[in-house]
């Protein structure tokens, strides 16, 4: 895996309400290209800013791509295929699954990261949606905002990012010209998908020994992590496991499907029996039956280790974050990945790993915040003796969880 690299201005952004006025100003100020891939895309409430943002770019003669996944979003509304198309956007659905097709395993595998490129100069990657604060599909209007964080990007990181959107761009003509049997086409994007970009990472996972060194002491540290199917295949996870091994005090993570593998369980229990603080924001609202029973499985072990377990109570917990320190400053990360086996053995995600002791600092206080004033603390004791109802549901939960990663071939 590539090192952290200096030269980096980087901008947190909390929810919805900070994230799509600064990608829609973005994206009203490009000349030239914005290349824009989400998870999920909603034509509705304040998302609808930035679906007009896209359409007066490509308007005005801005060469626009927009990739968003097929289970995440589904079809662009017929009405907004009709003003893309009329303004010149150009957009994929990855993996599109509908009805029985979403029981497919290998549907599974999904788009899940949220990244941006405008110009080739300003990059995004987070985890916030093109979902407004206050909306779920599922559960109506949030009477709180979700929580959540992107990051704006300047520095060379946007490079990279804008390589893998390229990238999986090109993978997505060939499969399109595949599919209508025009051989020379396919054969010809084929060969584009080769060429485009530079490979970012290698697929090996970080020995223990290796460490997040940065380069020079210049502008805020960073590097992208992926993870997909093909190349990055436990990245996300190795560069977490890394950094859990190298914190030398203070563990902070906020994560929405929290569900670890025995590795990363192995890595937090390691770094608790050394005496490092570990707090965990997880989601306390009921959202998805697996995730949020199966996540209760895993408490155990972790609370008797000394792990401080805080459930966010307050709205719908989406963020993926970090901060850790080290004796090289401290790291933060900013990103679309769950630790849960979803994101970290079938999603394409993307992470931002940065080492910036303001940045973190930034960060680390929203967390907080967050835990002192909408978060409820785990009792072990309460934990241990809960009913056997929440413990069935839990365990019930843990099991569909693993039935469904055999049915994949995956191992966690």
């Amino acid at each position: 895996m590539r090192s952290l690299r200096p030269d980096h201005q980087l901008t947190l952004l909390k929810g919805a309400v900070a994230f799509f006025p600064a990608l829609a100003e973005a994206i009203d100020a490009a000349r030239t290209e914005v290349r824009l891939e989400t998870y999920m895309f909603h034509f509705d409430h304040s998302a609808v800013t930035v679906a007009e943002a896209v359409e007066r770019a490509a308007a005005r003669g801005v060469a626009v791509y927009v990739v968003v996944d097929g289970v995440g979003t589904g079809e662009v509304p017929a009405e907004w295929q009709q003003r893309w198309s009329r303004a010149g956007v150009h957009w994929r659905v990855f993996n599109p699954a509908q009805g029985w097709r979403v029981l497919i395993p290998k549907r599974w595998r999904r788009l899940h990261r949220k990244l941006c490129v405008v110009d080739r100069t300003v990059g995004f990657c987070g985890g916030v949606n093109m979902l407004d604060d206050f909306f779920d599909p599922n559960h109506g209007t949030l009477a709180e905002p979700r929580f959540d964080f992107s990051v704006r990007v300047q520095g060379p990181l946007v490079t990279d990012m804008l390589d893998t959107m390229q990238r999986l761009w090109s993978r997505l003509q060939f499969a399109r010209e595949a599919g209508r049997l025009d051989v020379g086409a396919a054969v010809d994007a084929l060969r584009t998908a080769a060429q485009a970009g530079t490979d970012l990472a290698d697929d090996t996972m970080m020995k223990t020994g290796d460490r997040l060194e940065p380069d020079r002491p210049r502008g805020s540290m960073a590097t992208l992590v992926l993870r997909d199917n093909v190349r990055y295949r436990r990245a996300i996870e190795g560069t977490y496991r890394l950094a859990i091994a190298q914190a030398k005090s203070e563990i902070l993570i906020a994560n929405a499907y929290f569900i670890p593998g025995v590795q990363l369980q192995r890595a937090l229990l390691r770094a608790a029996r050394r005496g490092v603080k570990i707090t965990l924001l997880l989601q306390g609202k009921y959202e998805y039956f697996m995730q949020y029973h199966a996540s209760r499985a895993v408490y155990g072990p972790l609370l008797a280790a000394g792990v401080e377990i805080i459930e966010y109570e307050a709205s719908f917990l989406h963020a993926k974050v970090a901060v850790m320190d080290s004796d090289n400053g401290t790291l933060a990360t900013v990103g679309s990945s769950n630790l849960d086996p979803f994101s970290l053995l079938l999603a394409r995600e993307a992470n931002l790993f940065i080492r910036d002791d303001v940045f973190a600092a930034e960060l680390r206080t929203h967390l907080l915040d967050a835990i002192a004033k909408q978060g409820r603390r785990v009792d072990p004791a309460a934990h241990e003796k809960r009913a056997f109802t929440p413990r069935a549901l839990a365990w019930g939960a843990y099991g569909a969880m693993r039935v469904a990663l055999f049915l994949t071939g995956k191992r966690y």
